[in-house]
């Protein structure tokens, strides 16, 4: 238990020092490279970001837990948006551009379907996991296109607004402070992740829990960490487009594993609460961020709205267990 607390704490203080450096060397390579930040948020950042929820479903579901590994995909999208989004609004309210209202959102919302698709039989087989892996290719390929037509002229001057942020600096030490921030991300999170697991383990919690709760927050915290310091950093772009890149890489790169490797059946819980819970947070955002065209942003308000959403979820949980 000792051992697992101190895992925690170091794990922690290691992952806000990565985060800060991860979000650095993110902006300084799209600026050297031409690229959006809202693409660098959509991709590098939300794979980088996303890689402990992939390492531990693998790990998860080679080990014979494939709840956990799909609790943890299911878990981390609800605590991005209840809690990743919710306290990066809190900090620092958010603007939205129009690019991400007609595109982005309503692709995360195409995939939550389809998660739903996959999940309505209570079985995740191997055709479920190839058809999300798909999903994953399709998805990368519109990601990159949509980044080459011409920006509406409000979007062009957030773009502008981004850019004087981004640190000049030269593309191999960005790629260098990338790559550092990266591998330190990995690292922390699995510390936390672990030591949170065996936290729970000694409570006797079931790996289901686990995974919608301890390892879904426990992975969610590199999201937390490189959106709040990409926030305070004025990089709302990455902030965003990491939350919305994030939860698109978990239903189909995270949940596409326990089909692939050890094809499952489940409870009932696990649609009609959670992956229900999911559903509805994500339409939430949607619904906030086309709100927040003429709000000016997702405030603190929304922000609130959100987190409140996401204490409820840990309440039905709790009632249900």
């Amino acid at each position: 238990m000792l051992l697992a607390s101190l895992s925690i704490a170091a794990g922690f203080a290691a992952l806000i020092w990565s985060a800060d450096k991860f979000v650095e060397g993110a902006a300084a390579t799209a600026r050297q490279l031409g690229m959006s930040p809202l693409l660098i948020g959509l991709t590098v950042v939300s794979l980088g970001t996303s890689a402990p929820e992939i390492l531990v479903s693998i790990m998860a579901a080679s080990d014979g837990h494939a709840g956990l590994a799909a609790g943890n995909a299911i878990g981390s999208n609800i605590a991005n948006i209840g809690l990743v989004l919710a306290i990066t609004a809190l900090i620092a309210p958010l603007p939205v551009k129009n690019s991400l209202i007609v595109r982005e959102i309503p692709l995360l919302l195409v995939i939550t379907l389809a998660a739903g698709l996959c999940l309505i039989d209570l079985y995740l087989g191997l055709m479920d996991g190839v058809f999300l892996l798909s999903g994953l290719v399709i998805t990368l390929y519109l990601l990159f296109r949509w980044q080459k037509p011409p920006l509406a002229a409000g979007d062009q001057a957030l773009a502008l607004n981004e850019a004087e942020e981004i640190p000049d600096i030269p593309l191999r030490r960005a790629l260098a402070i990338l790559g550092l921030g990266l591998a330190i991300l990995l690292i922390s999170s699995r510390m936390l992740v672990w030591g949170a697991t065996e936290v729970a383990l000694f409570f006797g919690v079931s790996d289901l829990v686990i995974g919608l709760t301890v390892v879904a927050v426990g992975t969610s915290l590199p999201e937390l960490a490189a959106s709040v310091a990409s926030a305070l950093k004025k990089h709302h772009d990455i902030a965003l487009g990491n939350v919305v890149g994030s939860n698109i890489f978990n239903l189909l790169a995270v949940l596409s594993v326990p089909g692939l490797i050890a094809p499952t059946a489940f409870t009932s819980e696990i649609l009609y609460r959670d992956y229900a819970s999911m559903l509805g947070l994500t339409l939430l955002l949607a619904v906030m961020a086309w709100l927040a065209l003429r709000n000016g942003g997702i405030g603190r308000l929304s922000g609130s709205i959100l987190f409140a959403g996401y204490s409820a979820y840990y309440v039905a949980l709790y009632l249900t267990l």
